[in-house]
């Protein structure tokens, strides 16, 4: 029996996002220059935090959040996902499930109603959750939850509500870790590139140079899908309900996704909702 092993769109064999957290202003930097390299990700918003529309903020603040208006402007230039952070940025762990769930919830129908999409998506406010805070984003609809745990790998994620990054923009093996990246040829398994943190950070220590030069490093590469987090699960999600025969000749694709894999030495597409022998 073959190996069978999923390629990203186009049948790619890596997929690279990012996911950064609060909605700041410096979010709008971020933007102006991941987008200059082809680079997408997930904004992570707590949507009971927006400060008054003619908020002043003092002489040295980093941590500036945007008033909703300027927020929504903001993002419109750019291309990413919108993710729940939890309505008031409070952890779920320690607080009573009802009041957990509000969190979630208040959080995705402020969203949702702002930006008129469907919220999917959730960050650990302080990265800190349990077994109960997944059982909670699971009872709210949420499909996908980043940790604020480093792997230093690129494997895809075992459990979605437990979402590990490779590792975040300050870590000192980032550019390491991005060259080793760019160079694998060849991986046996789909391979993610996935980078967190928190635009303000850059300010704080004076280093947009790690993000430019992270970003110039790994873009325009022809074997990486530039992506959102949710586009990279449910790109996963779909690939996991294709139907196979008992022989493994033919392959039926359920989803609306068109989907791409290696059987043995056999390159395969199959179109959304299509049936493939191969």
């Amino acid at each position: 029996m073959a190996n069978l092993i999923m390629r990203f769109p186009g049948g790619l064999p890596k997929a690279l996002t990012l996911s950064y957290d609060d909605g700041v202003e410096q979010d709008e930097r971020l933007i102006g220059i991941v987008e200059k390299f082809g680079l997408k990700g997930t904004f992570n918003i707590n949507s009971g935090c927006f400060p008054p529309e003619d908020v002043t903020y003092a002489p040295g603040t980093v941590h500036r959040r945007m008033p909703l208006q300027r927020l929504k402007e903001v993002y419109a230039k750019s291309s990413w996902e919108i993710a729940a952070h939890a309505y008031t940025h409070a952890s779920l762990v320690g607080l009573p499930a009802n009041l957990a769930a509000e969190e979630v919830l208040r959080d995705r129908k402020e969203l949702e109603a702002i930006f008129g999409k469907v919220i999917r998506g959730f960050a650990y406010p302080y990265g800190a959750y349990d077994d109960r805070s997944v059982s909670v984003l699971k009872s709210c609809g949420i499909c996908y939850a980043r940790t604020v745990n480093s792997t230093h790998d690129f494997h895809l994620p075992q459990d979605w509500l437990r979402l590990p990054a490779t590792c975040h923009h300050n870590d000192p093996r980032l550019m390491e870790l991005a060259e080793r990246f760019v160079g694998i040829r060849d991986w046996w398994d789909p391979m993610l590139f996935y980078l967190w943190g928190h635009s303000y950070e850059f300010e704080a220590c004076s280093n947009w140079n790690v993000l430019e030069e992270f970003a110039a490093a790994v873009s325009g590469k022809p074997d990486i899908w530039y992506a959102t987090n949710i586009e990279i699960y449910d790109y996963c999600e779909a690939f996991s309900r294709l139907r196979f025969n008992t022989a493994m000749t033919v392959c039926e694709n359920p989803s609306a996704c068109d989907l791409w894999f290696v059987y043995g030495e056999k390159q395969v597409y199959v179109p959304a909702g299509q049936t493939v022998a191969f």
